[in-house]
């Protein structure tokens, strides 16, 4: 039987704010090998026997974030196939999608593997054998979950009472109580959030217990685009449809109803990175107990995770205190309260503050930006265009734009002339006027933007053609 990895690639990662960001959430956060728990996550499923393409369920928003992520790793080219969502409906939908669209186009005996992209799993071995007992339950019709063997009585995971590969009964997370006493009992798992099953078997199970989920997933599916092209597949959810699909966790809507579940107790070095404590024990200590990344001076302190790439942090005689830096934020909290930083995003996000949402180095379909500076009237960017690719053709009602390339080769079009702009070479974009920036060379383009006019917001932009579907 064929298996499809399915990678589940979401959320919002409240709790690891400032670097979890709404437009760049844990799944995109580089862990100290460089690696980002996507990719790691990628790779645990493409590194599995006979694999030969794997699918993406994410936001339409992250697509190209997440291109970007997989082409930097995909040395054997393994297949890969999207499935987009306009918003998050939880993972009942992304699991019916993914079911459906596999069901389709590999046929309905395929075995279908997902995991999560925001997981950590430190031993890769482990996890393949316990892939492989899995797709042998899978093969029988069973709905495979993975059950981790606890080592502490943690109360921010979900438990799965188990007797060998028979589930007993799913519990949500527990007080500290009935966490030591799971832990004690020798009987109790952690539910990973990862399954096996074939598509077959959890389209008929969610027929039989979330009827409705299943058919206005299939009915939003009717409505999509589906694009197609060699080792590529993307299909973009209907945006009016999806919004009728119920919102509900696949644990909820089928796998504590189903009388056909099974697990697999195992033990392969999974996290689920759920705070800066946990992300910050993935560090070596040094002799004082401290978790550095980046460059930091600590003079009489112990304890501490400090996490900082852009500038030196110091900290004098403190301990037990979590301290990242990004260029726009900077978190300080106790290690007793890691859990508490999703109040601050929360509160950030009612107000409407764009640390919630962006970083000042923004992800788009052609490269990237980074806001160096602003004001009420002006904004300064550092602007890289990849190779061959080129914004849509716009024009701004309330800003003018000065351009210098720093590096490599700019093609400008400016309403009706089109010029190259070269190293160390200038132009200028009048408001009101049609414009194009257009990488036409082999290496990145490197430019400066200096914006200036009464309204530098992001939403002054009017595209009138674009290669990326926004105009």
């Amino acid at each position: 039987m064929q298996l499809i990895p399915v990678i589940l690639c979401g959320g919002a990662g409240s709790r690891l704010w400032p670097v979890s960001r709404a437009l760049h959430p844990k799944p995109f956060i580089r862990l100290a090998d460089g690696q980002s728990l996507l990719q790691k996550a990628f790779l645990r499923g493409a590194e599995l026997p006979n694999v030969k393409t794997v699918l993406t369920v994410t936001n339409r928003d992250f697509f190209f974030k997440t291109e970007d992520e997989f082409r930097e790793i995909n040395a054997t080219n393994i297949a890969t196939s999207f499935i987009l969502e306009p918003y998050g409906r939880n993972t009942a939908a992304a699991i019916a999608a993914a079911a459906l669209q596999i069901a389709k186009t590999h046929g309905p005996d395929t075995l279908v593997l997902v995991l999560a992209a925001d997981h950590l799993i430190a031993d890769q071995e482990a996890f393949q054998k316990a892939v492989l007992a899995s797709i042998e339950l899978a093969a029988t019709g069973k709905l495979v979950t993975f059950g981790i063997q606890p080592n502490a009585p943690e109360t921010g995971y979900g438990y799965i009472e188990a007797d060998g590969n028979n589930v007993l009964r799913f519990i949500e997370k527990p007080s500290r109580e009935k966490a030591q006493e799971y832990l004690a009992s020798g009987r109790y798992l952690w539910n990973s959030g990862m399954f096996c099953f074939s598509a077959n078997s959890m389209l008929q199970e969610m027929e039989r217990h979330c009827p409705e989920i299943l058919s206005e997933t299939k009915r939003c599916i009717e409505r999509s685009r589906l694009a197609e092209g060699k080792d590529f597949t993307q299909l973009e959810l209907d945006s009016n449809t999806f919004s009728s699909v119920p919102e509900l966790s696949i644990d909820y809507a089928v796998m504590e109803k189903s009388s056909e579940v099974a697990v697999v107790p195992c033990d392969i070095g999974w996290s689920d990175i759920g705070s800066w404590t946990a992300l910050g024990d993935l560090d070596e200590p040094d002799a004082h107990g401290n978790r550095t990344q980046g460059e930091t001076l600590l003079h009489s302190s112990r304890n501490c995770t400090i996490h900082s790439n852009d500038r030196l942090v110091a900290a004098v005689g403190v301990e037990d205190l979590i301290i990242v830096d990004t260029p726009d934020a900077l978190l300080v909290t106790e290690k007793s309260c890691s859990q508490d930083v999703k109040h601050i995003y929360a509160e950030l996000k009612t107000k409407g503050h764009i640390t919630h949402q962006l970083h000042r180095t923004v992800h788009r379909p052609w490269g990237t930006y980074t806001v160096l500076e602003e004001g009420s009237d002006f904004k300064i960017k550092r602007i890289v265009v990849k190779p061959g690719a080129r914004l849509s053709l716009q024009m701004h009602y309330h800003r003018s734009e000065h351009w210098v390339v720093v590096s490599g080769t700019a093609k400008v079009v400016n309403e009706d002339s089109e010029i190259i702009v070269n190293t160390n070479e200038s132009t200028y974009i009048k408001a009101g006027r049609k414009h194009r920036l257009e990488n036409p060379g082999l290496l990145d383009l490197v430019m400066i933007e200096v914006q200036s006019g009464a309204y530098v917001g992001e939403d002054d932009i009017v595209r009138f053609e674009d290669n990326y579907g926004r105009a």
